[in-house]
């Protein structure tokens, strides 16, 4: 288990908010992540609510922008927001804003000059898992949830590990991104042109063969987001899901946009959605 170093530390409402740095042996690279705990003597071991962020972001956009640290004390909630892709001089990066570094797709690459440092899917699913897990007693329910790329992430976890889940929401997620430009050109630098490659890391792909536990899904996409049309496209997540009776809600944000002003305005009712479901299955 590699060692932590502690970065900042911040009492905020009833928790404290904590920033790490270690160094990953599964990405070759020193991480950075931010970790929310709520008030201990009332939550000793309390939910998990994992955070993915989208294109560019760090683990710093969701803890400094989207407020939920008030919700989530209140709730008894933790929450842990992993940087969005492995960073350093040594690790292959791109001068383009959507490719490379910030742009890790929480997949495992396969293609060079990648392969060696691209395994996000790989150190969320299992190293930094195991952080929480081991370090943190970290060890109640678990929820995972994210923005833009890493709705498309927090989708294909949580699908591809439904046992261990409880709920998924996103906001404004990539729903199938073998079909629209961003995941198209990521999907062809990270694992090859093998398009058969790409259904294992792709929602709606993977929700057209569903066979494993159903765990309900929430996302919040806004109708004034510039992205909408082109690159989310949630409907088609819908209409598989209606398909194959999955338990789907995709709520339409009137005036919404592909900021943090949206994810701040709907991320108590998410972690409250996220409560719900685990108090159903109780």
């Amino acid at each position: 288990m590699s060692k932590l170093e502690l970065l900042e530390e911040h009492v905020v409402f009833d928790g404290t908010q904590y920033k790490y740095r270690h160094d990953s042996h599964t990405l070759g690279c020193p991480m950075t992540f931010s970790l929310f705990l709520p008030n201990k003597e009332k939550f000793s071991n309390p939910p998990l609510f994992w955070w993915l962020s989208g294109l560019t972001c760090t683990d710093d956009n969701f803890t400094q922008k989207s407020g939920a640290q008030k919700a989530a004390a209140r709730l008894g909630v933790a929450m842990i927001m992993p940087d969005t892709s492995p960073r350093g001089e040594h690790v292959a990066d791109s001068e383009d804003w959507d490719l490379g570094q910030g742009a890790g797709f929480y997949l495992n690459a396969t293609e060079q000059p990648w392969e060696p440092h691209y395994k996000m899917y790989d150190y969320i699913t299992k190293e930094l898992s195991a952080i929480a897990h081991d370090q943190f007693q970290l060890t109640g329910p678990e929820f995972i949830s994210g923005h833009s790329m890493g709705g498309h992430g927090a989708l294909v976890v949580g699908l591809r590990n439904a046992e261990r889940f409880h709920s998924i929401s996103a906001f404004a997620p990539i729903v199938n991104p073998s079909q629209v430009p961003w995941g198209i050109k990521a999907f062809n630098a990270y694992l090859g042109s093998d398009k058969e490659k790409w259904r294992e890391w792709d929602a709606a792909e993977l929700l057209k063969n569903y066979t494993g536990k159903k765990i309900p899904v929430l996302i919040d996409q806004g109708d004034a987001d510039s992205f909408y049309e082109k690159q989310l496209q949630p409907s088609k997540l819908a209409a598989v899901a209606e398909e194959k009776n999955y338990p789907l809600t995709v709520r339409m944000q009137k005036g919404h946009d592909h900021s943090y002003y949206t994810i701040a305005s709907f991320i108590e009712e998410h972690l409250e959605f996220h409560l719900s479901q685990l108090a159903n299955n109780q």
